[in-house]
This record gives structure tokens, sequence and C-alpha cells, in this order.
């Protein structure tokens, strides 16, 4: 099985090849740092910068997106009811998102 920092690897080394790579915003500057994202490998880092760049987020990614909007909406919301409602939302995309993660973890090996 293809390991995906492999695969990743493989593909941006053709797209240096290429030229592809030539010109980008940010060429020749480091990776921003994101501490949140610590615990990411690089190749898998670079993988979802790639696929953010062209629009094209892992599910994964965009629940984790959703998880910290409703975080910010509880956190604004003053009607129990509301923030009940937001609570069971929270926990179903917090679901989703642990099974979106161990997906990828069974994916990569």
């Amino acid at each position: 099985m293809l390991r995906w920092d492999r695969f990743a690897e493989r593909r941006m080394r053709k797209a240096e090849l290429d030229g592809t790579l030539r010109g980008l915003a940010g060429e020749g500057e480091p990776l921003p740092e994101h501490p949140e994202h610590a615990h990411i490998d690089p190749g898998t880092a670079i993988a979802y910068r790639i696929m953010a760049e062209s629009g094209a987020l892992p599910r994964e990614v965009a629940l984790h997106k959703r998880i910290a909007e409703l975080h910010e909406i509880y956190a604004a919301e003053t009607n129990p009811e509301r923030r009940r409602e937001i609570m069971a939302e929270l926990a179903d995309v917090e679901m989703r998102h642990a099974m979106e993660q161990e997906a990828r973890k069974r994916f990569i090996g």
C-alpha cells in the first residue's frame, strides 16, 4: 500500500520537475507555523496545504473548521435552549471528525 506521505512527496517532486510550483505565493519561504497542527507530519501538512489552495479540503479539515465555528457560536449564545442545540450539533460534528481522523489513520497505515 502506498503511504500518503510518499504519495504526496512523489506528486510534489513531479510538479517541481514540471515547473508547476514556480511563481506560487510564498515560494522559497518556510511553511507558516500552526501549533494546533503540530501533531501532523510534514508530508500530510503539505498535502493539506496543496488541497486547500486548490479548494479541495478533506472532510476532516472542514469538520475541524465547523467545530471551531460552533465553539465560537456557543460562547456568544445566551439562550439556554439554543445552547443545548449548539452542543448537540457540536457533539455530532466532533463524532464525525473523529471518524474521519480514524479513517485517515487506517488509510495511511
